[in-house]
């Protein structure tokens, strides 16, 4: 029986060390600033898959990264990476502009109203082939633009380089964080979830002074959660809305021993 055990224990440790030290389309690391710690996950939308998800195939919300697991992997594609992507209704709804392959499930949602989606201006993270943008609402709008898919949240963190104009900079208003920027070519995109209690001007401070990004949008707050496998990190809690990922096929190598 302790043999049995040593090699199964002995069989985990090595999925698990395949899964982290494999190439990934995406590079995370944790950094601080300011005072604050932060995890990064930055990926370039010009070469790598990056998704939306909520429901499956059945129309099922999916909400746990180990179910969009199981979903990708009957395909033989993993999850190389994931955050939650906007806020959502206790049905987990989207509350915003919600596409997903062309599909829109949610409209445009323009008008100001309560809680932090609501503190506008929000925005939009547009996913179109080749590039990611956060785009400022009334700004998507009034374009023609078109997104493959498109998840609404709020508040924007940083437009055009600017702040948003309601943050205060000695605001007590503190809570675990997570959002994403963009460059101004769509190229790179920097997911980043806080490690400490931070508030919305250091959070928007963190995509504008230290990322370098012009824009960038808020997700939510308390029950924002991060996969990243490269960081041995895999967030458990209550079921999600939206989610967005980055795809990557499952190397036949690492199949092979996850099989064996």
């Amino acid at each position: 029986m302790r043999a049995r055990a040593s090699l199964l224990g002995l069989s985990l440790s090595l999925s698990m060390s395949l899964w982290a030290h494999a190439a990934s389309a995406v590079e995370c690391r944790d950094e601080s600033y300011a005072g604050n710690r932060f995890s990064l996950c930055e990926v370039d939308a010009a070469s790598e898959d990056l998704r939306l998800f909520l429901r499956d195939d059945d129309g099922v919300v999916m909400g746990h990264f180990s179910t969009i697991e199981a979903h990708l992997a009957t395909s033989g594609k993993r999850l190389a990476f994931g955050t939650n992507a906007g806020m959502y209704h206790t049905d987990r709804s989207p509350v915003g502009l919600y596409v997903e392959d062309g599909a829109e499930e949610m409209r445009l949602v323009t008008n100001p109203g309560p809680g932090n989606f609501g503190l506008v201006p929000n925005g939009v993270f547009c996913l179109r082939p080749n590039r990611a943008d956060v785009i400022e609402t009334l700004a998507y709008e009034a374009s023609d633009t078109t997104c493959t898919s498109a998840t609404q949240s709020g508040p924007m963190l940083v437009i055009d380089g600017d702040l948003h104009p309601r943050f205060l900079e000695d605001s007590d208003s503190r809570y675990i964080r997570n959002g994403v920027g963009t460059s101004a070519d769509g190229s790179r995109v920097v997911f980043a979830i806080s490690r400490n209690a931070v508030n919305f001007h250091d959070f928007g401070s963190l995509f504008r002074d230290h990322l370098g990004l012009p824009q960038a949008l808020y997700f939510d707050g308390n029950i924002s959660r991060l996969h990243a496998p490269e960081l041995g990190r895999s967030d458990v809690g209550f079921m999600m809305g939206p989610v967005v990922g980055v795809v990557e096929d499952i190397p036949d190598t690492e199949a092979d021993t996850l099989q064996n």
